[in-house]
Order: C-alpha cells, then structure tokens, then sequence
C-alpha cells in the first residue's frame, strides 16, 4: 500500500469516528464554524485565470460533490458564480465530502488571493460547517 492510499485510508476512517460526534453538536447550536481552509487545486486548468481580475477576498463558493471524478471518488468542486475554479485538494477533501454526502450545510468563501506565479497557493478556500 502506498503511503498516500494509506494516507486516504486514515483520513476517512478517522472522520467516521469524529463526525457523528460533530453532527449532535449541530442540533444544539447554529454558528458557522471553520471546518478547513485549503488551497484551490487545479485552478490554473480551469477558469481561475481569466477570472482573476474579478475575485476577491470574502467572495462566496460553491462546493459540488463529484462522486463519479475518474480521478478522485471523493472530489470537491469549487466554483464562482458558476464558474468552475478548481477543487478541494484530494488530501483535504475527505471530511467535506462525507459531511456533502450527508447532506450536511456547508458554505465556501475565498480566504486569501496572491498574485504569485505558484499557482497552487493564489488562492485559498476557506470552508464552514453549520454547527
């Protein structure tokens, strides 16, 4: 098993045990928490650069469940005003799409912008669970 299989593997098997737990706490209160804050992955393949000039800090997300990505069977698209971005990075997306499976409130903003040439790290995802 490669390291990153196993990886995958103990990040699910630890959500299965923590969010049941989380989602009682949801029942008593009604606050927004920050579930994670992540880089957007592939946004340089997708709409990311000819929108550039039109994101900003606070904006608002979209977060789409892709069960069936050939890539990834737990994917996480992010769009903008119905643009695709990109998506929660596969080593970060395990928790989102279990809670999105389940059917669970989750709200996405854009958390930080830099104009570097990197583009894995010009734009960072914050995402909140109802809690």
């Amino acid at each position: 098993m490669s390291r990153r299989a196993f990886l995958n593997s103990l990040t699910g098997l630890i959500g299965c045990f923590a969010l049941p737990a989380a989602t009682q706490a949801s029942i008593r209160s009604g606050t927004w928490k920050t579930l994670q804050t992540s880089p957007l992955a592939g946004f340089q393949y997708h709409s990311g650069e000819t929108l550039w000039s039109q994101l900003a800090t606070g904006q608002r997300l979209t977060l789409t469940r892709e069960a069936d990505n050939r890539f990834d069977d737990r994917a996480v698209r992010v769009d903008w005003q119905g643009r695709k971005l990109g998506y929660i990075p596969r080593m970060d997306n395990a928790a989102i799409a279990q809670l999105l499976d389940r059917g669970e409130t989750l709200e996405a903003a854009i958390a930080w912008l830099e104009s570097g040439n990197n583009s894995c790290n010009r734009v960072r995802v914050e995402v909140r669970w109802r809690v």
